[in-house]
């Protein structure tokens, strides 16, 4: 069997497919990367990170195959001998490219790509809902007579990573706050080249302990501009803590763990509101869209925005949109895809396939661990013994009442500008010279080095720091996780620290000790005051 790529998508959409030969040695599986995509290089190292073994083209095209898996229909493909599947490399087809085919029909339906010689190349299309069918019939009828309804089998993996979400956001870093991802094609009209300060629009202005901001792109636009050039892009938005996708399977596993999508036209979307996501719409139209895809029916019911000060209200409209109903005009059989695509293929190879259940399987966790912010805007309330924290990365135009930074990773300027500094415990030194801080010394260190500094914290451990304030003095810091219905939340103790100064900053007259609640986004924790006790005094940084 030989799989035919033209980019890294395309080779994504076909790996979901692999695991229908799982366990047949009769089936021996080569790659070859089909000449004339743009999006070619990166398509040839994943095939290599994959560990697959490769044909060149050349090579590809004097060779006997079986079978012929391909998730696009450019390029040279009827060159190709063997029997040859297509599947959409996409959830649907809802794009059209200008100056590429036949004017306003994506490429998936077109007679452009799928015809040779007036006769359709491929003996299979497997499809994804009969409503892809219809369309194909009314575009290229020949073609529609070799479709099947196989399901989607990258939506399957997704259904199954369902009870993972936890894990997901454990990874992330989520914890209970909005994750809300923003999912990007490629393009002229999307939305990474339409608004690309959107991302770092939203971490500026959306409270950092209320949400977290993920950012997926379309394979095509990571082998456009490049890894380097992306995170040069975005470093006002990473330094904040966006999460940017890998290309592969990370993206599916961040729309699993979303809470919220904010999109283009692009299909990913539709895998997220296949999984009941509220969706979004930043798509400004233009020509590529479909009308009445079910992309376009989607994005036409689903609320919009126009800048990042739309998105709460947003975020509270789409609530409203039952999103799987509009999912479902694309993904029929679900949960069925590789057993249906199992069938179809062995009919193709002229073999019986192996008997016994055929699953889905799960998407890993992710491996991106987004940065953490080393200075944060804070916005603060007191009330009484309550103290509300806002936070927000250092470059927000919100309003704030202090600044507050990591010493030393926030850099000199931000050092000397912060009014909170805040170090965490790390592992110990290694080698058997070393020479560390107490908590202690460490903040009388750091109010000496940094006039300006009006409280400096050691976080000792997530429930538990020692604060240094100018006029107050040294106070331990003990953190009450917030429990409601079997669920344990921790606050982030730099923003407790945040709240602690400005509690303190309000009070002339105080004595130990006192209790507050801190709410910091959607977490609310107890917060003891207490005389400095000798074990945090004495504890090494």
């Amino acid at each position: 069997m030989l799989v035919a790529v033209r980019s890294a998508g395309a080779l994504h959409r076909l790996l979901d497919v692999l695991p229908v030969f799982d366990g047949d040695s009769r089936v021996t599986t080569r790659f070859t990367l089909a000449p004339g995509s743009h999006f070619d290089i990166d398509a040839l190292a994943a095939v290599e990170h994959s560990g697959a073994r490769t044909l060149a083209w050349e090579e590809a095209i004097r060779t006997r195959h079986d079978l012929v898996l391909a998730a696009s229909p450019k390029g040279e493909l009827r060159l190709l001998s063997g029997l040859r599947a297509l599947l959409p490399h996409g959830a649907g087809f809802n794009k059209a490219i200008s100056r590429d085919g036949s004017p306003n029909i994506p490429s998936g339906l077109d007679p452009h790509y799928l015809l040779s010689d007036g006769e359709p190349w491929a003996d299979l299309h497997a499809l994804a809902h009969e409503e892809q069918v219809a369309r194909l019939a009314r575009y290229c009828p020949s073609a529609a007579g070799r479709a099947a309804v196989v399901g989607d089998p990258t939506l399957d993996r997704l259904l199954a990573s369902v009870p993972h979400r936890d894990g997901f956001r454990q990874a992330l870093g989520t914890g209970p706050r909005q994750l809300v991802v923003l999912t990007s094609t490629w393009g002229p009209e999307s939305l990474f080249s339409r608004r690309p300060g959107l991302p770092a629009d939203l971490s500026g202005r959306l409270p950092h302990d209320a949400f977290q901001v993920a950012l997926v792109l379309h394979p095509n636009e990571y082998s456009r501009t490049g890894r380097f050039d992306l995170s040069r892009r975005l470093a006002p938005a990473l330094a904040a803590g966006l999460v940017l996708s890998r290309p592969y399977e990370e993206w599916a596993a961040l729309l699993v763990a979303a809470d919220a999508v904010v999109t283009d036209h692009g299909s990913a979307a539709l895998y997220a509101a296949a999984l009941g996501r509220p969706v979004i719409s930043a798509y400004d139209g233009g020509r590529e869209l479909t009308p009445g895809s079910p992309m376009a029916r989607l994005l036409d019911a689903a609320p919009r925005i126009s800048s990042a000060s739309g998105l709460e209200d947003a975020l509270l409209a789409s609530r409203t949109v039952d999103t799987r109903s509009h999912a479902a005009g694309a993904f029929a059989a679900q949960g069925q895809a590789l057993p249906k695509l199992r069938q179809q293929l062995y009919r193709l190879l002229g073999l019986r396939p192996l008997s016994g259940p055929l699953d889905a399987p799960a998407f890993p966790l992710p491996a991106t661990r987004p940065r953490q912010p080393a200075a944060f805007a804070v916005r603060a309330e007191v009330s009484d013994h309550r103290v509300t924290v806002q936070r927000f990365p250092a470059h927000t135009q919100e309003p704030a009442h202090h600044l507050a930074a990591e010493h030393p990773a926030a850099g000199p300027r931000m050092v000397q500008s912060a009014a909170v500094l805040w170090r965490r415990a790390g592992d110990p030194a290694p080698g058997p010279h070393a020479a560390v801080w107490t908590a202690a010394g460490w903040t009388a260190h750091v109010l000496a080095e940094a006039p300006g500094c009006r409280t400096a914290a050691a976080v000792l451990t997530s429930r538990r720091c020692l604060v240094r304030h100018r006029t107050a003095g040294l106070i331990s810091i003990r953190l009450e996780p917030q429990r409601d219905g079997g669920r344990v939340s921790d606050a982030d103790p730099t923003a407790v620290v945040s709240a602690v100064h400005t509690w303190l900053s309000a009070r002339v007259h105080w004595s130990p000790p006192v209790s507050l609640l801190c709410d910091t986004g959607p977490v609310t924790v107890r917060v003891h005051l207490d005389p400095a006790h000798v074990d945090d005094l004495d504890y090494e940084l």
